[in-house]
């Protein structure tokens, strides 16, 4: 079953408590306690090391795994009573009352983080009264993802305005929302009702959603494993080759590649594979002077055609104004 993003994150203060009581606990046990797959449990114990006492790092949490048993080196560590400097406490307090906002929060669990926020601001004196002079505003992202966990806690549909970098165009569809992950940007997985298939969309790319009142039905699905990547290039996938400068050298560390030659003026020769070679176009736009495709010929040309097509709307702006109106 999906659960949202307030869920996992009640889970994994739950977790941190029963492993505290039972060192060298065995994976499969704790997966059948909390109800979760053994793949869940470690993307979630691969999330602890980053969490601590303090904002600074210096008391994150020591755990562990070998794949059978659970470790925690440092337990007495979080036993200690938490003391926050002015910054800290400020920051929290700030944190709290923006997250306090956000559209599509249970009201429940929005009285609880007041109720936690009065509490800190009481024992923070001085500094909680002064951070009450600063405030957030979350983006449009933030609103979606509210919409989303509210959509997946709530077991209803969504309707999209859903930008498409591939095609460079705006589409409408209703999903059945899965789940929420973070791989670099937060995504969420879903059922596209359009496509009649598993889709991902990138939050930050939505540019409206809409709750909707029928509820949402998605097959039962194996979650994807993404401890690979989001990105997982199957050995069928065409082949692409690319090559870039010594400034387009990033590219072999941001995409998933088969081999990356080394040429003679510092830069690369890369080979990788993608389900949709098309979408490299706007990878070859975005390098300019600093790279270009090799192949498939198709490919290149269409890359060739797109740049031009750019060069000459900076030439002539005026008509290509009027071919955008047509």
């Amino acid at each position: 079953m999906a659960t949202n993003a307030i869920d996992q994150t009640r889970r994994m203060l739950s977790l941190v408590t029963y492993l505290r009581e039972r060192p060298g606990a065995h994976v499969q046990d704790v997966a059948r306690a909390f109800g979760i797959s053994e793949d869940e449990l470690i993307s979630d114990l691969d999330v602890l090391p980053m969490c601590g006492t303090s904002f600074r790092g210096g008391d994150l949490l020591d755990i562990d795994t070998d794949g059978d048993r659970i470790w925690w080196h440092n337990p007495d560590d979080v036993a200690e009573p938490l003391r926050l400097a002015a910054d800290e406490a400020t920051a929290l307090l700030v944190a709290a009352r923006a997250v306090a906002t956000l559209p599509g929060l249970r009201e429940s669990d929005r009285q609880a983080l007041l109720r936690a926020t009065a509490k800190l601001e009481t024992a923070a004196g001085e500094v909680g009264a002064a951070s009450s002079r600063l405030s957030v505003t979350f983006e449009s992202e933030g609103g979606v993802f509210a919409e989303v966990d509210r959509a997946i806690s709530e077991r209803r549909r969504l309707w999209l305005r859903y930008y498409s970098p591939a095609r460079d165009e705006l589409t409408e569809r209703e999903v059945d929302p899965i789940r929420l992950f973070a791989v670099g940007h937060t995504y969420m997985e879903a059922w596209c009702r359009s496509s009649e298939d598993r889709r991902t969309f990138r939050l930050d790319r939505v540019a409206e959603i809409r709750l909707l009142d029928a509820p949402a039905a998605p097959p039962e699905l194996e979650l994807r494993d993404l401890s690979a990547g989001l990105v997982q290039p199957s050995a069928q996938d065409p082949e692409v080759v690319v090559e870039v400068g010594p400034g387009g050298r990033w590219v072999a560390e941001y995409y998933p590649h088969d081999t990356a030659q080394e040429l003679p003026d510092g830069g690369l020769r890369i080979t990788l594979r993608t389900p949709d070679p098309a979408s490299l176009r706007r990878l070859a736009l975005r390098l300019g002077g600093e790279g270009r495709i090799v192949s498939p010929p198709d490919l290149a040309r269409s890359a060739q055609d797109a740049a031009r097509a750019a060069l000459a709307a900076y030439d002539d702006p005026v008509r290509a104004d009027s071919s955008r109106e047509k």
